[in-house]
């Protein structure tokens, strides 16, 4: 497969691109777009069979059943570093294999809808604890060890409202290439 036919695949909305300015009216959009990932989601994955669950959105990627489970396991970790930089110094998180996350067996197994209600609440909670951040909040900072650096809670806002986006577009592209 050509290369940008793959990287097309891969990323169907585009890679991220943090914005220069992150205001108030950007930072209010992105949370809005958290918390209402887990109903578009669900409109989405809801009447898929357990065929269509299981299949990949492109050659060598992940099934559907496995971005859902996925997107559940980073987000929940991304709830989890916030807390951590609302409440330490510049804590170094915790680094995750996503890639062997996804193929335990609950990820490629287990039904969607008890994930699909998991995203709910944490969306919820993602969403409330994002809206009440003040400017400061928003300067608080964690360590990633992956790539040895600094990331601002309000950079993390505006890149899970995107891998949100990211995996769901995966699916909608799926679907429409499928015909479903």
């Amino acid at each position: 497969m050509e290369n940008s036919a793959l990287e097309k695949l891969r990323y169907p909305i585009g890679k991220f691109i943090a914005p220069e300015l992150y205001s108030g009216n950007y930072l209010a959009e992105k949370i809005t777009e958290i918390a209402s990932f887990p109903k578009r989601l669900k409109k989405e994955v809801i009447y898929l069979t357990e065929k269509q669950l299981n299949t990949p959105y492109r050659e060598g990627g992940w099934t559907v059943r496995q971005v859902i489970h996925h997107c559940a396991d980073s987000h929940m970790n991304c709830f989890i570093r916030i807390k951590w930089a609302m409440t330490e110094e510049k804590p170094i998180i915790k680094f995750y294999h996503e890639d062997r996350w996804a193929e335990l067996h609950d990820n490629l197994t287990m039904p969607i809808q008890p994930t699909l209600s998991f995203l709910e609440g944490l969306h919820y909670r993602l969403a409330y604890l994002m809206k009440s951040l003040n400017e400061e909040d928003l300067e608080k900072t964690f360590i990633h060890p992956e790539y040895n650096n600094e990331f601002k809670i309000k950079e993390i806002i505006g890149l899970y409202a995107w891998h949100g986006n990211h995996h769901l577009a995966h699916i909608m592209e799926l679907k429409k290439q499928k015909n479903w």
